[in-house]
């Protein structure tokens, strides 16, 4: 669900325009953010849920939703609007929601029930490093897959978060009817 490669041509449009050393920050700025509200959620998730009252597999499904909305929105649009002058897109949008958004909270949630905290935690720190790593060299790599590889790549990647957002809302709705089930 965490997306560096689909997410870089969107990065780099945010940041060409910046010195060396702005881009770096940004790069901090962002995983940073990432790092805290996916933590944050990994612990305190469950507690927001239930003040809420939201089920699992409610956020499942509107996760997948949103999810599914963002990559159609990817894989139609031509050309994304790129330019913004903030001091904070590190933290919004790049931190959040493009780094950790929807599919990565509710995919935390997913892996946290399958696995427990502490491969939970291990996974979703070394794709923070794989985002981190791919932010700091997305030049190199954007020259490498040129323009149009870049954008076929995310097109690809797009599509690909589309069929997991189809995942995470079909186990959301098989969740709901085995807890209307057991109800009744």
């Amino acid at each position: 669900a965490m997306d560096a490669i689909g997410v870089l041509p969107m990065f780099i449009g945010f940041t060409d325009h910046l010195k060396r050393r702005e881009k770096r920050k940004i790069i901090t700025q962002s995983i940073i953010t990432a790092f805290l509200i996916g933590i944050v959620f990994l612990f305190l998730g469950r507690w927001i849920f239930k003040i809420l009252g939201v089920q699992v597999s409610d956020f499942k499904i509107a996760g997948g939703a949103v999810l599914l909305a963002i990559s159609l929105r990817d894989i139609l649009q031509h050309e994304k609007a790129h330019r913004l002058p903030s001091e904070t897109m590190g933290a919004v949008p790049i931190g959040t929601p493009l780094v950790v958004g929807p599919a990565v909270l509710t995919t935390i949630i997913i892996l946290l029930d399958s696995y427990g905290p502490y491969i939970t935690v291990l996974s979703f720190v070394i794709n923070l490093l794989i985002t981190w790593i791919t932010f700091h060299y997305a030049v190199n790599i954007s020259n490498f897959l040129g323009k149009a590889g870049s954008k076929a790549f995310s097109k690809i990647a797009s599509l690909l978060l589309a069929a997991i957002a189809v995942m995470m809302m079909r186990k959301g709705i098989v969740d709901t009817i085995t807890l209307f089930c057991v109800k009744t």
